[in-house]
């Protein structure tokens, strides 16, 4: 079987798979932007978590065949694709939009594990089962999906093997995941920026597996695949200054995350895997159109934000060092209610983070990325402040 998408070519999948793609856990991704409210900047930007999630699966695949151990391959094989297309159920409606608001410091990992444990996906596995018997699917699922720093912080009692840890990362890596990968493409050519293209295949060919003290095993990259890591590393920056961190797509989802915590804070659609389920964008911008309309809705002022450009909040990235009491004094000063003014503090002690990836020399020996290349990591979190249009900011 197979799929035809419009960044990989035709992805496909077998029986297993399109049993997981026909849930209806599944199937919701086709209703979560990928990007949020980006598509009202980027018009073209309207691609889902649905075939994120395929093209996940898809270069997943060829990262396993690349590095993947012979042990067990044809079982591993299979759950790193799995895991792939399970990596994203947790969303809420406009994915990233109100997570921290809505969801905490568990964040979206914490609903993709309870939904990959859930009666939703349990004949899934139970067709899995059939064959790899006597496998625990559920939490070897779960391992590749989230990868052990998630994992552990939700299920301590979790441990992983050298190799789970390798799988894991194949998904969830930093430098060469596939998660990354295929957002970076996908978004890039979904936009019409060229920023987020670069030679992927490379990158992936390059990978290799490299022991480590202790038995450990660590994922790097041959010599002669810096310069796609490099080139990797460039794309996210420029895709966060022209889309992640674009300040008009902020102010539109400060407004939005406003506005659904104030819709859903306290409902019951957190109360089980069932009632999340539910939850799809269909609703939140019908809820909108609602509120817009009624005065006394507790949502109305920011409904009105997100459709009248006049209103909408101003979003600016902050210069490092500024703190909050800076902050509270131009709000005092400027005698503003708290409702006008919002800010968000990045808790980072550095503006750049360590290119700290292995790479194997041609002649064998194993040093560190940042040794071998020039390139500097910006922090992706910054400092943002979002203010009613009728002041300005200055310190």
């Amino acid at each position: 079987m197979r799929i035809f998408d419009s960044v990989h070519g035709f992805i496909h999948f077998n029986d297993l798979e399109k049993a997981l793609i026909d849930t209806e856990a599944f199937q919701r991704l086709h209703y979560i932007h990928q990007l949020g409210m980006a598509y009202l900047i980027y018009p073209g930007g309207t691609h889902t978590r649905f075939e994120h999630s395929l093209g996940t699966m898809h270069l997943a695949s060829l990262i396993f065949d690349q590095i993947g151990s012979e042990e067990e391959r044809g079982f591993w094989r299979q759950m790193t694709r799995f895991a792939a297309l399970c990596h994203d159920l947790g969303h809420l409606p406009f994915s990233h939009v109100a997570e921290k608001r809505l969801l905490g410091k568990e964040g979206h990992e914490e609903w993709t594990l309870k939904i990959i444990e859930s009666s939703a996906l349990a004949p899934v596995w139970e067709k899995a089962r059939e064959v790899f018997p006597e496998k625990n699917i559920e939490e070897a699922v779960a391992k590749l999906s989230l990868g052990e720093e998630k994992l552990t912080a939700l299920r301590p009692e979790v441990s992983f093997t050298p190799w789970e840890k390798v799988y894991s990362l194949i998904t969830t890596g930093d430098f060469f995941g596939a998660d990354r990968i295929d957002y970076l493409l996908r978004d890039a050519k979904a936009t019409g920026l060229s920023y987020g293209l670069f030679d992927y295949a490379q990158l992936i060919e390059m990978l290799t597996v490299i022991p480590r003290e202790k038995e450990s095993l660590q994922i790097g990259v041959e010599e002669s695949g810096i310069e796609s890591c490099e080139a990797l590393l460039l794309a996210r920056h420029f895709m966060q200054r022209r889309v992640y961190q674009h300040p008009t797509i902020k102010a539109f989802s400060f407004h939005l995350a406003r506005f659904m915590e104030t819709l859903y804070k306290d409902s019951d659609y957190f109360a089980s895997v069932e009632k999340y389920l539910e939850l799809t964008e269909y609703q939140i911008l019908t809820a909108l159109q609602k509120a817009k309309k009624d005065p006394n809705h507790l949502g109305h002022f920011d409904a009105v934000c997100v459709f009248d450009r006049k209103r909408r909040f101003v979003a600016t990235q902050l210069p490092e060092g500024v703190n909050s009491s800076q902050l509270e004094k131009f709000q005092q000063k400027e005698k503003l209610e708290s409702s006008l003014i919002h800010w968000e503090l990045a808790q980072t002690k550095s503006l750049f983070a360590p290119f700290s990836l292995p790479i194997v020399l041609k002649e064998g020996e194993i040093v560190s990325a940042s040794s071998f290349s020039q390139m500097q990591i910006p922090r992706t979190k910054k400092n943002w402040l979002y203010l009613s249009p009728e002041y300005s900011f200055h310190l």
